[in-house]
């Protein structure tokens, strides 16, 4: 946690009064403060909706799809096909249920802490992205059966030759290929850019 705030940083204080050593007033720290908020939203609404999609998605599979045959959506490319996933990824490591649930609790924590100090709309809906889907897997490890921290996953997008996977896992994966580009792009989430 330490080094996401290392890399995050901490902007200026918006309670500062008059100017600070880089010249900036309080009313530059109010004007930051304000964008900070709004970024803050924006996280919050990409979260919402990445989570409310794969939240009804996963009604939907249960009560339509679940214990039916498959769906074909493109030819056999690509198919509908509800399982339920106890592991990671791929069905790796379904021993280890309770640990996956801890990580996706812990990945929640560190977006909210971290959600104060953000500045960059890109950053912002990365962030979302990684929020909602871990809420949207942590809602099936938490209330789905076998039972608490030990649910399993429901997935069932199910691309020939992959693994199979939900909505929260693509919000995932969506929200780190950003946070990818943006680190590379040496875009940092408190709106600064540097060049290494």
């Amino acid at each position: 946690m330490a080094e996401a705030e290392r890399i995050i940083g901490t902007p200026e204080n918006p309670d500062a009064e008059g100017t600070d050593e880089g010249g900036s007033t309080a009313a530059d720290a109010a004007v930051n403060a304000g964008r900070g908020k709004r970024k803050v939203l924006v996280l919050l609404s990409v979260a919402v909706v990445a989570y409310l999609l794969d939240l009804v998605s996963k009604m939907i599979v249960v009560a339509k799809l679940e214990h039916q045959p498959p769906i074909d959506i493109v030819g056999d490319w690509l198919q509908f096909r509800a399982i339920r996933n106890a592991g990671a990824a791929f069905g790796f490591g379904e021993a280890f249920t309770v640990i996956f649930t801890i990580i996706a609790a812990g990945v929640i924590v560190v977006i909210v802490r971290l959600a104060r100090k953000l500045y960059s709309l890109p950053w912002a809906i990365a962030l979302g992205l990684l929020l909602g889907g871990a809420l949207g897997n942590l809602t099936d490890r938490l209330f789905r059966a076998p039972g608490v921290f030990e649910g399993a996953v429901v997935d069932f997008i199910a691309p020939k030759h992959f693994a199979v996977f939900n909505l929260a896992d693509s919000a995932i994966v969506c929200g780190g290929i950003l946070i990818v580009i943006l680190s590379f792009k040496g875009l940092d989430p408190d709106g600064t850019v540097h060049k290494d």
